[in-house]
């Protein structure tokens, strides 16, 4: 089964014990016995973990007694053909980018970042959030963007300040750091509710670029800021009692 599915003994065994993907079968000496079945829900877990699902999300997509493989496939394909899509469009710009430097063209400054651009118009084009934030930065100067990434690398710093110190995702602290970065996004980018905090805070985990950003800190951090921000619109909920 692992040489099958190109993933180690210790990935199976831990899927088992996840939950994920247990065998149908064991034999008389305990080994796992794998039905066909079992294959396809594996392929279908793998398909998952490409798109950049978590294994924990993975587990409760799975576990959904409406969950149907065919129509899971069909979603899973339409993603990854906008994943291919996107990636493309970052090869084509690399490859401008190379040539660029070795001094065959010049880059205009908005060409540099198009293909960013193209994505993330793709994925929230459509919503109030994108098109007010569009608005907004649209005339945002040199020093404007400089003082947001300034803000961005101070919280960032207390964000590991905390979490170096064992401070809980519940406690005061980390609560009113989630609702400083809460009331960035709403100040320089598009109003923010807490809803939206949420929504955002889930891509913490679920969204492998979001997680690698805060991970890179420290491990495990992604996880720690999106409890961070639920407690936070959970205190926020109960002060509007």
């Amino acid at each position: 089964m692992a040489k099958l599915a190109n993933v180690s003994i210790r990935a199976l065994h831990h899927y088992d014990e996840m939950g994920l993907l247990k065998p149908s079968k064991r034999s008389a000496a305990g080994y796992r016995l794998y039905s066909e079945d079992d294959l396809d829900r594996l392929q279908q877990v793998l398909f998952y973990k490409e798109l950049g699902f978590g294994l924990n999300k993975i587990g409760e997509l799975m576990a959904d007694p409406d969950f149907d493989r065919g129509k899971a496939l069909i979603v899973q394909r339409e993603l990854m053909a906008k994943q291919a899509t996107r990636l493309q469009a970052m090869v084509k710009l690399i490859d401008k980018t190379l040539v660029s430097i070795e001094g065959g063209i010049d880059m205009k400054k908005e060409e540099k970042f198009k293909a960013f651009e193209a994505e993330a118009k793709e994925r929230w084009g459509e919503t109030d959030a994108y098109k007010e934030s569009a608005r907004r930065t649209k005339n945002y100067t040199k020093e404007d963007w400089s003082r947001i990434e300034m803000e961005d690398e101070t919280r960032i710093a207390k964000m590991v300040d905390l979490f170096d110190r064992q401070v809980g995702a519940e406690e005061p602290g980390a609560m009113d750091l989630a609702e400083e970065a809460r009331l960035s996004i709403d100040k320089n980018f598009y109003p923010c509710s807490h809803e939206m905090h949420l929504r955002l805070g889930e891509m913490c985990t679920t969204d492998p670029r979001f997680a690698d950003f805060y991970d890179k800190h420290r491990q495990g951090l992604a996880k720690w800021f999106n409890a961070a921000i639920k407690a936070n619109a959970a205190r926020a909920a109960r002060e509007n009692e």
